[in-house]
């Protein structure tokens, strides 16, 4: 997934801000990174939100 789908994840924030929150230490690392930008494995994405922002972890 990219930034744009993490922001949907992350209950709609700004791209700005979802690329601040995707280049902290404990964010997990781009499975690659492609012309277009990076992308995440969504499975490492949804277990960060349920570690960190578990208030925006689906049920």
């Amino acid at each position: 997934m990219g930034i744009a789908e993490i922001r949907v994840m992350l209950g709609g924030v700004s791209r700005a801000r979802a690329s601040v929150i995707a280049s902290r230490r404990d964010f997990p690392a781009p499975y690659q990174v492609l012309t277009m930008g990076q992308i995440w494995r969504k499975t490492d994405v949804e277990e960060w939100i349920r570690e960190y922002r578990p208030d925006l972890a689906a049920e």
